[in-house]
């Protein structure tokens, strides 16, 4: 194909005219597009890739009253507050080399010379290649903004010098709950500087840690709820003793009623909280003294066997040392544990008496010790113990022998730190109370099957006393008759001139499984059906009955007994509870030491009594 000259003229023409056509396009659309920026109600500006100004629309120009010649390249600058011009400009160098949108604040000179807050926002414009072509920006007048802002700071700055005067803990907490402002108040009585509220850790600092550990899940539901709420616990002084605060949350909302601000005052209930202990420890007392009027006043008998118990509880009263109350049921142990108390020098403070086989396993440790609100379901509020309702008096731990092995663990802690710790707390708590436990159980038994822990029968069997039963005291038996007769008959409204020696003789010959209670019952019964003025018992009302032949045998059996006991119990005195060997009671009596052992069983002596106490 030839070259033709003309033809070739006439395209390169055209082509010209192609170009020519788009560059008008691309003139036209600039200046629509300049005539567009100019015409919107916000100053707006483009800016090359290289940082140097291009354009700035009418609006900029009338409101920074600059002309587009002292406006061009830098001197736009000139309407930039001369404190904010160099960290604007540094912020727009890294938003430059980022090629990130982003936006700056900065106070923009007006035409008559007044500052306003403006709020600059910038994005790239990037070709098909991403090749960043151009910037775009707006600038937005934020003076009414940065001026309620201000207002807001100076409202809270006066809310704070009103908190500080205010004699109440006052701490302003953020939306979620972080403390933000404490007032004066609150300072004064921790000892921190304002600093230290909103360092880490704050709340730790100056709540007891048992109580942070309880209430943490339901302070943060209750703040995500967004309701006023309150809580009680523990605030530590500067002196780091720690006193309770009932601590109310209310919160701050704004006009779209959104929580910004949470306020919590805390109000010492310290003395509130001491004066219910006292209270649920009078109440406890008052129950306890209660129980104690409806049994019988006075251990009432002449015997022997009840004299040389009389004996001991004289000479032990006075001690604070632990007593171990051994005996059958019914044979008035915890009325020996009472007398215990009358005569000692805690008197005048509480006797508390805890029955541990009467409570479930699972409250007993509760029972004991107390419990913080929360500890367990159910634990609605915080609840003194036995032990803390007894400080200062006596506690009387009856059928000790049935407690679970874990409460014996702490029991041991009882007796050897004289400290105790409440259920769903690890703070202990020293308590003064004296101990007296008393059971029917043969505790050595107990021990040998693995059922009763050996380091805690020798810490309660510092000072063990025998309770006889009531056939080892059969001579006292006409007076507990005459005692319980007056006593259920003025409750009854009768009089008894007499008493039937038959029905008295019957009394004696029985045996009494059930001790003085089945004889109290019995008597009570009697007063209840018995008719006239002499006082008389149905044989057939006695659980068992002996015909007469058998209660002179049964009589004589009795004493027999009696007799063979009061040996044994000599022969181990002398020789400290040693049976078996040279110098055994066994060897002393004559008899095989198995068999020895064997009667000891049978006749319910604690050997254990007479041996010499072991060290600790």
């Amino acid at each position: 194909m030839t070259y033709n000259p003309a033809m070739a003229s006439v395209k390169y023409q055209r082509s010209q005219e192609a170009l020519e056509r788009a560059l008008d396009e691309l003139r036209n659309s600039e200046k629509k597009l300049r005539q567009v920026i100019d015409t919107i109600p916000t100053l707006a500006w483009s800016i090359l890739p290289d940082g140097a100004n291009e354009f700035l629309n009418k609006r900029w120009h009338e409101y920074t009253g600059l002309s587009a010649d002292e406006s061009h390249g830098s001197g736009w600058q000139v309407a930039i507050h001369p404190e904010d011009r160099v960290l604007l400009l540094q912020k727009w160098q890294g938003l430059l080399a980022s090629g990130e949108p982003g936006e700056m604040e900065a106070r923009l000179r007006r035409y008559d010379g007044v500052f306003r807050w403006f709020l600059m926002r910038v994005e790239p414009l990037r070709d098909e290649t991403g090749k960043i072509v151009k910037w775009y920006g707006t600038c937005t007048d934020i003076e009414t903004l940065k001026e309620t802002e201000a207002k807001l700071r100076e409202d809270e700055r006066e809310l704070r010098r009103i908190t500080d005067v205010i004699p109440q803990a006052i701490v302003v907490q953020d939306p979620s709950g972080v403390p933000i402002h404490a007032n004066q108040t609150t300072l004064d009585y921790t000892g921190l500087k304002a600093e230290d509220v909103i360092a880490p850790l704050f709340r730790e600092r100056i709540f007891h840690p048992d109580d942070l550990e309880r209430l943490r899940e339901v302070r943060e539901t209750a703040l995500a709820h967004g309701v006023p709420f309150e809580i009680e616990q523990r605030a530590r002084r500067k002196d780091g003793q720690y006193r309770w605060f009932l601590i109310r949350y209310n919160p701050f909302r704004n006009d779209q009623g959104q929580v910004t601000r949470w306020y919590a005052t805390g109000t010492d209930i310290d003395d509130r909280v001491r004066a219910e202990e006292r209270t649920r420890n009078e109440n406890v007392a008052l129950r306890e003294q209660i129980d104690r009027d409806s049994m019988f006043e006075d251990i009432v008998g002449s015997s022997e066997a009840l004299r040389r118990v009389l004996r001991q509880i004289a000479k032990l009263a006075s001690s604070d040392s632990t007593v171990l109350i051994l005996g059958e049921t019914g044979t008035g142990k915890e009325l020996i544990a009472r007398s215990i108390h009358k005569r000692s020098n805690r008197v005048d403070r509480a006797f508390i008496g805890v029955n541990c086989a009467a409570i479930p396993q699972s409250l007993i440790a509760s029972e004991l010790f107390g419990h913080e609100k929360g500890a367990f379901t159910g634990a609605t509020q915080r609840r003194l113990g036995r032990f803390e309702s007894a400080n200062g008096g006596t506690i009387f731990l009856d059928e000790v022998g049935d407690l679970p092995p874990e409460i014996q663990v702490a029991m041991l802690r009882v007796l050897q730190e004289r400290e105790i710790e409440r259920v769903g707390s690890n703070k202990a708590i020293p308590i003064d109370v004296r101990i007296i436990a008393a059971t029917h159980r043969n505790l050595n038994s107990l021990v040998a099957d693995g059922k009763f822990r050996e380091d805690l029968l020798y810490r309660l069997n510092v000072v063990p006393i025998d309770v006889p039963p009531l056939r080892e005291r059969v001579a006292d038996i006409p007076l507990l008759v005459e005692y319980f007769i007056d006593r259920f008959g003025k409750k009854a409204g009768k009089k008894f001139r007499r008493i039937d020696k038959k029905s008295l003789g019957l009394l004696q010959a029985y045996d009494w499984p059930g001790n003085i209670r089945e004889l109290q019952n019995v008597i009570e019964r009697v007063v209840i059906l018995c008719e006239g003025e002499t006082f008389s018992v149905d044989e057939t009302w006695l659980r068992r009955t002996l015909p007469v032949a058998h209660r002179r045998t049964s009589t004589l059996n009795r004493v027999l007994v009696r007799q063979e006991k009061e040996m044994i119990e000599a022969a181990l005195a002398e020789t400290n509870g040693r049976i078996s060997g040279q110098s055994g009671a066994a060897t002393k009596l004559g008899l095989p030491a198995r068999t020895l052992d064997s009667k000891i069983k049978r006749l319910r002596i604690n050997k254990y009594r007479f041996k010499v106490p072991r060290a600790s």
